[in-house]
């Protein structure tokens, strides 16, 4: 997963208006958008960072999800590759097949949202988000929804429910 700064956590950079551990903040400083969070705990890793440290960031609004762009398409003059037949209807959502792009693209869609909701929460809401935050694909990710709307209300939900159904 790679992560950016949200607003208030430039903010929060900057003025020291939320405290920090020191190990967190430095974790906090390494997410620029481009480091995987793998590759930022392992540089923090002699001051003892977690995957809860980052969770705690996140669940802080600090850290935002940055969306993962899909790979360009080859150019005109490559091979061309056999036609793939799109899966059907009836097949499942996790049957282990690479995802649909139009799975791709609500998910895309989807998580930055639902981790935006969940982090909302605080606290009180920290499994959920590292729950979405573990949910790799569309099916997963609305598996939780149900959940995500009781914690958030449907008024908030509706905009999550949009990039996930629609």
């Amino acid at each position: 997963m790679i992560y950016v700064k949200t607003e208030l956590g430039q903010s929060a950079l900057q003025n020291r208006s939320i405290a920090l551990a020191p190990r967190q903040r430095m974790a906090f400083i390494m997410f620029d958008g481009k480091r995987s969070t793998e590759e930022v705990l392992k540089a923090t890793s002699g001051l003892g960072v977690t995957a809860e440290d980052v969770g705690h960031l996140v669940a802080l609004g600090l850290l935002a999800a940055v969306a993962v762009e899909l790979p360009a398409a080859p150019p005109a003059g490559a091979l061309a590759a056999p036609a793939v037949q799109p899966p059907s209807a009836a097949a499942p959502a996790d049957s282990g097949a690479p995802p649909t792009l139009d799975a791709q693209a609500h998910y895309s869609k989807a998580y930055p949202i639902a981790t935006r909701l969940t982090a909302g929460l605080g606290l009180r809401g920290f499994r959920l988000n590292l729950a979405v935050e573990a949910a790799g694909n569309l099916a997963k990710l609305r598996e939780l929804a149900p959940k995500i709307k009781d914690a958030v209300g449907a008024e908030k939900f509706s905009e999550l429910e949009r990039a996930l159904y629609d």
